[in-house]
């Protein structure tokens, strides 16, 4: 609720006025308006007509006389709180002695104002409506905070489930990838073990999904190709819109290539699509493009650099927005959708994304001719990176030495344990972190190389494991693996986030042994 002043930039105030007196009336009327408050005034006299008026329209604040010939501020103050709780009451009175006006006070009115004493009428009106949109404020801010903390639960609820799923996944797609080692690529066992893997590789992707949402997902950004990626979640995003949707996508050729997470990506364009959506209840287009561009200094915002982006455009032809909304359409928890239907983070968070990327967001919109958000990535000049589903195949580099397998899931690390003995390692297995300490210190067939550790298990975890073995034996090498999030490492260590395929691991088993120095 705000004040409104005579400027033309504020909603007028509706006043509800109980008054028999016609010419108090017009002093009252006369006071507010030499106040320049922008407010309109519906006098009423009768009880009926007071009630009338409460059931057919809405106000911004109530003036009750304190006594009227067949009715009384004491029972419209009554009427008042039981409908409208919030909105202020200011009794206004020829007379009224002090026990009479916290009688007022103590029943739920703002302030009492003497006719004959009218100047305290604005600051009171000011008062009353301020502190009216200081509870708003606070009540918005607090369920606010209850949002945020149901987030953060689902994030962590989020994230374990993912712990759990990210282990039983690198399982069939680990055992899956030894079935179909030993199968005839053109029989009937080698393809259902190759849909297998491909529902597999499905799961991982929603997995990854369910993180983003939560917003605690490993972040790796890698050299992609955004068409790839808008490729790769057209059938996603098309289950997402409703049939009365038609989604168009032109994707440009030779498009530039960007440095972003493909999984970030993915929630930026989730996100707009949804969006869309539900800017076209009945129906209408949504169309996604991409192109290369060329940006110059007028157009990018403070802190971009000028030159060449690959932009993805977002177009629909639903219900717009107006300028006031757009001005606050990146603010964290604002939305114009219903209560339960939109937490007001979405927005906030594709623009963190695209910032992050050192990118930005235009968005151009009117009301009931639809929405374009343009969404910058800088372009750069590197090779895409190979995605792990696509390794050139091939025999993959084989070794002798020996490992050190710490895992508490025994699914996973006998998995491991194979699958890296099948490839010529010697494997150790330990069930957590004091059991790999007591193995590493006993072992008597020669040196460690590289211990594959799980971050988070019981009794002692992975961290402080490697800390203790690194201390004594400085030439042994850490790979850390997870499939909690909120464990993923930084740069400075080897990191293995689960699931992964059996190809993967090898790979980056045989990357760390042939390393001389950390990553």
């Amino acid at each position: 609720m705000k004040l409104a002043e005579k400027n033309g930039t504020d909603t007028t105030l509706r006043f509800l006025h109980l008054e028999d007196d016609t010419q108090d009336a017009g002093l009252i009327a006369a006071c507010l308006d030499n106040a320049e408050l922008a407010c309109e005034i519906t006098q009423v006299e009768t009880r009926s007509d007071f009630i009338a008026r409460m059931e057919s329209e809405k106000y911004d604040l109530v003036l009750a006389d304190i006594q009227l010939p067949d009715f009384d501020g004491q029972t419209a103050l009554a009427l008042v709180r039981e409908r409208w709780p919030e909105i202020p009451v200011i009794i206004l009175s020829g007379t009224v002695g002090e026990e009479q006006a916290i009688e007022f006070m103590k029943n739920g009115a703002t302030d009492y104002v003497l006719k004959e004493r009218l100047a305290r009428l604005v600051p009171a009106v000011r008062r009353a409506l301020q502190e009216v949109k200081a509870r708003v404020e606070a009540r918005i801010m607090e369920a606010q905070f209850v949002e945020a903390q149901k987030m953060e639960v689902v994030g962590h609820l989020a994230s374990g489930v993912a712990h759990d799923f990210n282990n039983i996944l690198s399982v069939i797609l680990g055992y899956g990838n030894l079935m179909m080692a030993e199968l005839e690529p053109e029989s009937f066992p080698f393809k259902c073990a190759e849909e297998i893997q491909h529902a597999a590789e499905r799961a991982v992707g929603l997995t990854r999904q369910l993180l983003v949402f939560s917003r605690k997902e490993t972040i790796t950004p890698v050299v992609l190709d955004l068409n790839e990626v808008i490729a790769d979640m057209e059938k996603m995003l098309r289950r997402l819109v409703n049939e009365t949707i038609e989604m168009i996508v032109h994707l440009a050729a030779k498009l530039g290539h960007v440095f972003a997470d493909s999984g970030h990506l993915g929630q930026v364009l989730m996100n707009l699509a949804v969006n869309a959506r539900d800017a076209m209840p009945g129906g209408g287009t949504l169309t996604i493009t991409t192109a290369n561009v060329v940006v110059d200094e007028a157009k990018v915002p403070d802190g971009v650099s000028p030159g060449n982006f690959v932009l993805a455009s977002v177009a629909d032809t639903g219900t717009g927005m107006t300028d006031e909304v757009k001005s606050r359409l990146f603010e964290a928890f604002f939305t114009t959708k219903p209560a339960g239907q939109g937490t007001g983070l979405g927005l906030a968070t594709c623009q963190s994304i695209v910032r992050r990327c050192g990118g930005f967001i235009l968005v151009e919109s009117e009301l009931n001719r639809g929405t374009v958000f343009q969404i910058y990535f800088p372009s750069v000049d590197l090779p895409l990176a190979v995605p792990a589903g696509k390794q050139a195949k091939g025999p993959l580099s084989r070794g002798t030495e020996t490992l050190l397998m710490v895992e508490d899931e025994p699914s996973i690390r006998h998995l491991t344990s194979i699958l890296l003995e099948t490839q010529g390692y010697t494997v150790l297995q330990a069930k957590n972190g004091q059991e790999g300490l007591n193995m590493a210190r006993d072992y008597k067939g020669g040196p460690i190389s590289l211990v594959i550790t799980d971050v988070i298990m019981p009794q002692m975890g992975g961290k402080v494991m490697a800390e203790w073995l690194q201390s004594t034996y400085p030439e042994i090498k850490i790979l850390f693996t997870s499939g909690y999030t909120d464990d993923a490492m930084d740069t400075s260590v080897h990191f293995l986030p689960k699931p992964y395929t059996p190809t993967l691991l090898i790979q980056k088993v045989r990357q760390i042994l042939d390393t001389s120095q950390a990553p």
